[in-house]
């Protein structure tokens, strides 16, 4: 029982901090991308603490309580398709430490986060370009906004590992100790 009270107690801690994040993002417009990465990535580290189920859960209810607290909605997507994203990289992540062939898992995983993200990026880019940009773009200009895709995809990822190792590896020796 005290296990499971200290993971809700948990959750909700890490769930309020990812809503304030969110909304915060929409109070503070020139900090927006970094305030909905860093509410994603409490996604992560939800994973990491409690389990996939439990990273699911608070995924489906940040993405829920976002609807309805976070005043720009726009922002709650965007959140959504990061935490998406997170959750697929860290099932992935657990899934190929289970492997016991021989394979070069760090390059698998890359060319997974790559995939998992074109799938969510790309029918963005295409199918909405009209809201994101207010207009049709050009064929070069659309595969330069896909190429700049990329480059901060690595950014958010690095920044990611670096929370995950480093930043949260510092809290969470204070928090559980």
């Amino acid at each position: 029982m005290h296990v499971n009270a200290k993971r809700v107690a948990f959750g909700g801690l890490m769930l309020a901090l990812a809503i304030l994040c969110m909304v915060m993002g929409s109070v503070i417009e020139s900090n927006t991308l970094f305030l909905l990465a860093a509410a994603s990535y409490f996604v992560g580290i939800v994973i990491r603490e409690a389990g996939m189920l439990t990273g699911l859960t608070f995924y489906l209810g940040a993405v829920l309580l976002g609807f309805l607290l976070a005043p720009n909605k726009l922002y709650v997507v965007s959140f959504a398709a990061m935490g998406f994203y997170i959750l697929a990289i860290e099932f992935t992540g657990r899934q190929l430490g289970r492997r016991t062939d021989k394979m070069n898992r760090r390059s698998v995983f890359w060319v997974v986060k790559y995939v998992i993200f074109n799938l969510l990026y790309i029918p963005g880019l295409l199918f909405f370009q009209e809201f994101l940009f207010g207009r049709s773009l050009p064929a070069v200009w659309m595969i330069g906004a896909a190429a700049i895709g990329q480059i901060a995809l690595w950014i958010y990822d690095r920044a990611y590992e670096y929370v995950q190792r480093h930043i949260w590896g510092k809290f969470r020796g204070r928090l559980f100790s």
